[in-house]
């Protein structure tokens, strides 16, 4: 196999997060429910996805398949399967920018995992961090727009799915690190593909065409499949760290494409808590590349 440039991981990651950063605002403009964008982004990516690996890997089909009939293989479509479900519902639901402070907790979720799947020692930094994480991820609730009552179900919601979203991509990326054969492409498509149908069959087909469809395709079509093949990959050619790193960048732009494009304005204490969150988990990253 040719050796990639060392740089080639952290673009192909840097890539994939700036794919993913417009994601929220197309899902605000679409004005569908999150039961009703989980159908459509699941079944649009799955499609999608699973076509171009029946093309790229036609000669491979049956070993692609013997390799997703693995624990691992059905890990990862598991995974993402329940990712697009927490993401859509969490949207719908909730203020962007605490949904996705949650999903920014994946490296500190890839930590933990590592720790359990392959052994690796969780440090007195990763249980701080976590602890900071969380103190963050709770201020952004404390802050959502509607100060009458100090804590709402959605928000609490929302923030819980986001962690959900972060605990399933660091699975998914912990399994395909340790399984280097792993099929990417008709693993994370499966996966969309059952979160989609499952979407679709509780919507119902009639109600499915309701909203901007346009907006929706554009995230099932292109940014989904774009943005998580790219840093499914990514997670091959360099440390998961790096990857959990750039992907900070959805945490940071995504918010800021919803309150340009769609006037969803994070409040103060939403600032201080990402603030929090994205200085704390900063801090973690470079601190265990310096270790590694």
């Amino acid at each position: 196999m040719r050796s990639r440039h060392p740089l080639f991981g952290l673009a192909l990651a840097t890539f994939g997060a700036l794919a993913l950063t417009p994601d929220t605002l197309l899902m605000r403009i679409s004005g569908m429910g999150g039961v009703q964008m989980m159908g459509w982004r699941g079944t649009l990516m799955g499609v999608l996805m699973l076509a171009a690996w029946a093309v790229l890997h036609r000669g491979h089909l049956r070993a692609d398949i013997t390799a997703l009939a693995t624990l691992s293989g059905l890990g990862v479509a598991l995974s993402q399967a329940v990712n697009g479900a927490f993401f859509a519902i969490g949207i719908a639901i909730a203020p962007v920018t605490v949904v996705l402070l949650g999903v920014a907790t994946v490296p500190v979720f890839a930590a933990v995992f590592s720790r359990l799947m392959l052994g690796e020692p969780t440090s007195r930094a990763t249980w701080a961090t976590i602890a900071a994480v969380l103190a963050g991820i709770a201020l952004a609730i404390l802050g959502k727009p509607d100060a009458s009552t100090p804590w709402d179900v959605a928000s609490l919601l929302g923030g819980a799915m986001g962690l959900g979203v972060a605990a399933c991509l660091a699975f998914s990326f912990v399994l395909i690190r340790r399984s280097g054969g792993l099929p990417i492409l008709p693993a994370v498509g499966a996966g969309a593909l059952m979160a989609g149908l499952v979407g679709v069959a509780i919507t119902g087909p009639a109600q499915m065409g309701q909203g901007e469809v346009w907006a929706i395709a554009i995230t099932g079509v292109v940014i989904l499949p774009v943005g998580f093949f790219a840093l499914s990959l990514a997670s091959r050619h360099t440390a998961a760290a790096n990857v959990s790193l750039l992907m900070l960048l959805e945490t940071v732009l995504g918010p800021l494409w919803v309150w340009l494009g769609y006037g969803e304005a994070p409040t103060p204490l939403m600032l201080v808590g990402g603030a929090v969150v994205i200085g704390s988990l900063a801090l973690y990253l470079l601190r265990q590349r310096r270790g590694a």
